[in-house]
């Protein structure tokens, strides 16, 4: 979510969406510490909670810039899908069929179920995922990380972003009592008015009350507007306000949620990660994933403008945390460069591209970037070019149109991929 991450991530990473979402019972047992990881995975780091996750987001990232996973990352993606559709967090052994003790999560199974639509070419795995999303529809028309678990504003807005993406009708998808996906979603709305009015929770307290959340307003924001975890580069149109009324209309919702995100980010660029529970008192730490999904979103809602201060500080800051989290971490910022119309290629000095790349094998596919609009004068001032060439937002509008209007949980997503 969104979403996209979902994220949507979804930004949280699965593991702690597993930690603060889902029973500790159903973690997935770690692999060997001395077992090879396969070679088809992206990233170094354990997989157990984010494999599927990691992987998914990686290919759906280089799909929006022009790069072809290799054959062997595909088949290890479909390779981890269960009979039934769904996918786990990661699949060890993918000999063994999936039981009733396999661990799947609604996560896993949207963020693949929008990679496999992205390279395209798996239509039977990409039907058996959304069938298994549909079938696992809460009763109060949403989605929990888990299936049966209580709905979240994550979850239900990276499925709202895959069903989208799928080319489901949303209105289409209820439950026997007649909820669609958004009656759960708008009830994670937190009214106008309050200090944090617009926000998205992420799931009532056991009183019944709303807290507004940075992760799930960014997952609410792209599953409101029912868009998946690739977002194109749109321009920007009017300032956000967080409108009131009733009833709420999913529209009306993603631009109260961008109201708030925008606000929030005003402040100094970022959203901050929230306190650890029992944790002593301490300077507020930067939330680079959330604050990427954040830029994604107020791009979806029509406010790109409003996420530039991000983007520049995204530049100037992100380095060294895409480095220690991995794969994951690389395609959010590159979902949101894609979004906002900023070069992946030189992103703070970083490519971004050649970044993820990197981290699982070699791609069967790269599409060269082309020459940026100084190379091409410089061409035409020195005799040795035609004086044909594209700037380079040409290129950004091009991959925006190729993409497709496509995070988070949150992991979605993610706080910290590996």
């Amino acid at each position: 979510m969104t979403v996209r991450r979902s994220a949507a991530a979804l930004a949280v990473t699965a593991a702690a969406l597993c930690a603060t979402a889902a029973p500790a019972a159903v973690a997935a047992p770690s692999p060997s510490p001395s077992a090879a990881l396969p070679s088809g995975l992206y990233g170094t780091g354990d997989p157990t909670y984010d494999g599927v996750w990691r992987q998914s987001l990686a290919f759906v990232a280089q799909q929006a810039v022009g790069v072809t996973p290799a054959a062997k990352a595909v088949d290890w993606l479909t390779g981890q899908q269960c009979d039934n559709g769904a996918f786990p967090a990661y699949r060890p052994d993918t000999s063994a069929p999936c039981t009733d003790k396999t661990v799947v999560d609604t996560n896993a199974t949207a963020a693949a179920a929008q990679a496999l639509r992205a390279i395209g070419g798996h239509q039977d795995a990409l039907a058996n995922a959304v069938s298994w999303l549909k079938s696992v529809q809460n009763e109060d028309g949403g989605w929990g990380y888990t299936a049966g678990g209580p709905s979240d504003a994550n979850s239900t807005s990276i499925v709202i972003g895959t069903l989208a993406r799928a080319g489901e009708k949303l209105g289409d998808v209820t439950t026997p009592g007649g909820k669609t996906p958004y009656a759960a979603l708008l009830a994670f709305s937190l009214p106008c008015g309050g200090k944090d009015g617009g926000a998205f929770a992420y799931q009532p307290d056991k009183a019944g009350k709303l807290a507004a959340n940075g992760d799930a307003t960014a997952a609410g924001v792209l599953g409101a507007l029912g868009k998946g975890l690739v977002v194109s580069d749109n321009a920007a149109v009017k300032d956000p306000a967080c409108h009131t009324g009733s009833p709420l209309e999913p529209e009306r919702a993603a631009q109260n949620g961008a109201s708030y995100l925008a606000t929030a980010l005003a402040k100094n660029g970022h959203l901050d990660l929230p306190k650890m529970p029992g944790a002593e008192d301490s300077a507020p730490q930067p939330d680079f994933g959330n604050t990427a999904d954040a830029v994604v979103a107020l791009s979806a809602a029509g406010h790109k403008d409003k996420a530039a201060g991000s983007v520049a500080w995204l530049k100037k800051n992100s380095a060294a945390w895409a480095k220690q989290s991995g794969p994951a971490a690389y395609a959010q910022l590159i979902l949101a460069a894609h979004a906002t119309g900023a070069d992946v290629h030189d992103f703070g000095g970083a490519d971004l591209v050649s970044q993820l790349n990197a981290t699982g094998p070699e791609p069967a596919a790269v599409k060269k970037p082309e020459p940026t609009a100084t190379e091409d004068e410089e061409k035409k001032d020195s005799g040795d070019g035609d004086g044909i060439g594209g700037v380079w937002w040409f290129v950004g509008i091009g991959l925006a149109v190729g993409a497709g209007a496509g995070f988070l949980i949150s992991g979605r997503r993610k706080n910290q991929q590996l």
